[in-house]
């Protein structure tokens, strides 16, 4: 019985001096760099459709933006009307309407009436004198007959001052002005863009 007990703590004794042999090993042991990691925290990953949300919205702004471009691109390369040529030309010579600035004026004035004429009704006029142009008109001419009176009145009054340095008033120069105006909104063509009917102030005479 004892040899038996004997044995049985022999084995005891040499499972335990095992088991501390191999723990002394495994602690003298050298790590690798590395193997242990710090633990980190959850990575975030954007859901799928919030990433198709982005991209979809970034493309509809780059359509926006091409699509705008190219509206102000048009816009900026359509071609003008002869009418609106020659009120955009009204508008500029206000700068010119002072007493002493009356030639310059009176010739600026006459130029833009002359000019919108041979661009909107095929007529040579830049060219003529005011006399050679009138006398042209007396060949019936539908669409300028019924400002032919009128027409003269304006260009007379124009070389007059040019010529012969007739004096005009700011009020003078204004109401050139405003009949020029109305003559070319009374003359665009009906498809142009929104001329209002003047054709009864058209050139008064002044």
């Amino acid at each position: 019985m004892s040899g038996r007990l004997t044995g049985t703590r022999a084995v005891a004794a040499a499972a335990v001096i095992g088991a501390l042999f191999g723990t002394g090993l495994w602690a003298a042991a050298p790590t690798v760099e590395g193997d242990i990691r710090d633990i980190r925290g959850p990575v975030f990953v954007l859901p799928a459709w919030v990433l198709l949300a982005l991209m979809a919205v970034m493309a509809i702004l780059a359509l926006a933006i091409y699509f705008l471009w190219r509206s102000r691109r048009n816009r900026r390369a359509r071609v003008l009307l002869p009418y609106e040529i020659a009120l955009q030309r009204l508008e500029d010579i206000r700068a010119l309407m002072q007493p002493a600035g009356a030639r310059a004026f009176s010739t600026a004035a006459s130029d833009i009436v002359r000019s919108y004429i041979e661009q909107r009704f095929d007529v040579t006029v830049t060219r003529r004198t005011t006399e050679e142009f009138l006398r042209d008109l007396e060949t019936p001419n539908a669409a300028l007959a019924p400002y032919q009176s009128a027409l003269g009145e304006f260009l007379h009054q124009c070389d007059f001052v040019r010529f012969a340095a007739m004096s005009l008033t700011s009020e003078d120069m204004e109401s050139l002005r405003q009949s020029a105006r109305a003559f070319v909104l009374a003359t665009a063509k009906p498809e142009d863009a929104s001329a209002p009917p003047e054709a009864h102030d058209a050139l008064p005479a002044t």
